[in-house]
């Protein structure tokens, strides 16, 4: 509920922060506010987790965003810069907070062996929360202004934060899989693992390729349907969300993806497989083509996260919470240095060159982990 009203949100703070400051720089430098304060949050999930449980993070993250959405839809006729800053970056901060507790949470909550099956609905959950916050902000801004989104999405929250209240974790499972690397004690970087750090050196990099299909996708979509670039980037991002429904089942068809290798390697080839989908999509393929194309990579998308989640919450308890944050600032900070660099470039080059040159980076960064972790498979 609260990831649709985030969606929702997502358009609202961008069309609000465009009002208020009155400048693309403006837009642009809230949301590298935003980007920064979730960078920060990651840094300081583990310690937070240490001194709160998880599913106190959750609500207090909830309830810190319910009081600045509350403040926003409030003010919204003041159009105050400093409070705008403030609550982008409350959103910012409580959004990765959330984010990094319930991914670590997820074996508490269901049990090690369900965390899979679960990390499947999360993104199922997510996609549809998309789709709907997305398709929704046009018309509840038309209808109720900024004040409505605003509270609408503060509402979101409340809903959030209740629902935590009512669910039953389990406590710490100490029967959760570890596997031999963890057990034996061969970790690096105070103790994590050599293949889970290369996993999160990936996702980065990964995140860093994404940003450039975000952001050349207006400029793609002007250039190939100038009178309807909105339906031309509805039509990719609906293509993209149908890929992403059909992971968890996909994913459910293959029997679960269990074991550290098998979860190792469905990461690194679904990434390769989302990078060369996503290049292929700013091609210039017929509407019909594209949009299959787009739905491959949406599936790798989904089929990607729910390995990368499912592997990093193998680790154990205690190092759990330490490797979502470090996820969270590493995924935050390379979104953020892609989009400066995928902006710079689409202004010498054209959005395919863009897309498949850090999509091509990507690529390469995954065929040398699947390398290595094949390599290192066979050595024993």
């Amino acid at each position: 509920m609260s990831a649709c009203g985030n969606y929702l949100n997502l358009v609202a703070l961008a069309l609000f922060s465009y009002q208020a400051t009155g400048s693309g720089l403006g837009v642009g430098l809230l949301a590298a506010l935003r980007l920064a304060a979730g960078a920060l949050a990651g840094f300081a999930a583990a310690a937070l987790v240490k001194r709160f449980d998880r599913r106190r993070l959750m609500i207090g993250a909830d309830l810190a965003q319910v009081a600045a959405m509350t403040v926003l839809a409030v003010t919204t006729h003041a159009s105050d810069i400093v409070l705008l800053g403030c609550a982008v970056a409350v959103m910012g901060a409580g959004n990765s907070l959330f984010t990094v507790a319930l991914r670590s949470a997820v074996p508490d909550m269901v049990g090690s062996t369900a965390r899979v099956r679960a990390n499947g609905l999360l993104v199922t959950a997510k996609s549809v929360a998309m789709v709907v916050g997305f398709a929704g902000a046009g018309p509840l801004i038309g209808l109720g202004g900024f004040a409505a989104a605003f509270a609408f999405n503060a509402a979101t929250f409340v809903v959030s934060a209740v629902a935590l209240v009512l669910i039953r974790f389990r406590g710490h499972d100490d029967t959760a899989t570890v596997d031999k690397e963890m057990s034996a004690g061969g970790y690096a970087l105070a103790g994590i693992a050599p293949v889970v750090l290369l996993m999160l050196v990936l996702r980065g990099i990964d995140a860093l390729a994404s940003s450039s299909h975000n952001i050349a996708l207006p400029v793609f979509a002007s250039t190939v349907q100038p009178d309807g670039a909105a339906a031309f980037m509805s039509y990719f991002w609906v293509a993209w969300a149908v890929g992403v429904l059909c992971a968890h089942r996909v994913v459910t068809k293959w029997g679960g993806l269990s074991g550290a290798d098998r979860l190792q390697r469905t990461f690194g080839l679904a990434t390769c497989l989302m990078a060369v989908s996503f290049t292929l999509a700013f091609t210039g393929l017929p509407a019909l083509a594209m949009a299959c194309v787009v739905l491959v990579a949406g599936l790798a998308d989904g089929i990607t996260e729910i390995a990368y989640v499912s592997r990093l919450q193998e680790a154990p308890d205690h190092l759990r919470t330490r490797l979502f944050g470090l996820s969270a600032t590493i995924e935050t900070s390379g979104f953020a240095v892609g989009m400066a660099v995928a902006g710079g470039l689409l202004e010498v080059l054209p959005a395919v060159a863009v897309v498949g040159l850090l999509h091509g980076l990507a690529l390469c960064a995954a065929t040398a982990f699947l390398l290595f972790t094949t390599t290192r498979r066979r050595t024993g």
